[in-house]
């Protein structure tokens, strides 16, 4: 399960943006500390976690600071309309029985 998820990121702040990337930070340096130290991490997924929540924040931080992307209104999906389809015009196979010559016996 991820740590924050796209949607519960661009809500935030720009200030509570960095107070969690600061946050998340400090917890992966925690862990990684503890790794070199020669110890086990109880969750080693957690680290994995981490560096993805960090890229996103970081990534929606440039996407803002660009003006990449900006809050969209949503959209309601456009509702499909079924195909017309017209039955084959195909006519029906004539079928002519086979010619096949009778089978040679083999000389033992």
């Amino acid at each position: 399960m991820p740590i924050l998820r796209i949607k519960e990121i661009r809500d935030m702040s720009s200030e509570n943006r960095t107070d969690k990337l600061d946050e998340f930070r400090t917890e992966l340096l925690r862990l990684k500390t503890m790794i070199s130290a020669g110890g086990t991490v109880e969750n080693p997924a957690r680290m994995k976690a981490l560096r993805k929540a960090i890229a996103k924040i970081l990534t929606i931080e440039h996407e803002e600071k660009h003006g990449i992307r900006k809050a969209e209104p949503k959209k309601e999906p456009k509702k499909k309309e079924p195909k017309k389809t017209e039955p084959k015009k195909t006519e029906p196979r004539k079928t002519e029985p086979r010619k096949t010559e009778p089978r040679k016996r083999k000389k033992t």
